[in-house]
């Protein structure tokens, strides 16, 4: 049995740190980009061709920066650490998505987010099952079962190596620390197992 490949290329990397990560409160709750925004405006055609330089070929193009983004969380490096970076968030649309950040009571969430991403979060990344959410177009990590098989706490035990206190809030924070990732992850272009 042969090991698929995907191309990461320079602006597949582009593409994925403009990727607009959200928070799907179904199932177990899990990261998804969001479906609306993926690059961050309602014009994701456009967003596409201002990297590529081309206006043919954008759903093609969207599609492989899917497959890119599994190679991507498998592959890429980050150094555990505090990072900021403004909320996209804030200005779309929230009816079909969630942010862990949004407060409630006011339906605001905080224009700039500061996020300390330890190495618990990156393993957890590298575990994450990311697929092609059908429905809505986007790269999507499955809610019912975001670290693969079994429960929420036996998947991520098993993914951390170990038992850790308070499971669930580092699930939710699994927003923020995807977010990070995919700005600031370090990755070389070339095919990477998927």
């Amino acid at each position: 049995m042969t090991s698929r490949t995907t191309e990461i290329t320079l602006e597949r990397i582009a593409l994925i740190r403009r990727l607009v990560v959200a928070w799907d409160p179904a199932g177990q709750g899990a990261p998804v980009i969001h479906p609306d925004a993926p690059y961050g405006s309602l014009d994701r055609d456009g967003d596409i061709a201002n990297v590529t330089g081309d206006d043919e070929g954008a759903a093609e193009e969207h599609r492989a920066v899917g497959e890119a983004l599994v190679a991507f969380l498998r592959h890429a490096e980050l150094k555990p650490g505090r990072y900021s970076y403004h909320n996209p968030l804030t200005k779309l649309d929230l009816s079909h998505v969630s942010d862990v950040f949004r407060e409630e009571s006011t339906g605001t969430s905080p224009e700039q987010i500061v996020f300390e991403v330890g190495p618990e979060h990156v393993a957890l990344i590298r575990h994450l099952a990311m697929g092609w959410d059908e429905a809505r177009g986007v790269p999507a990590v499955d809610a019912a079962a975001p670290y693969g098989a079994g429960g929420l706490e036996e998947a991520m035990t098993r993914a951390l190596g170990g038992a850790r206190e308070d499971l669930a809030h580092l699930h939710r924070s699994m927003q923020p620390a995807l977010q990070i990732f995919l700005r600031s992850a370090d990755i070389a272009p070339g095919d990477f197992k998927v």
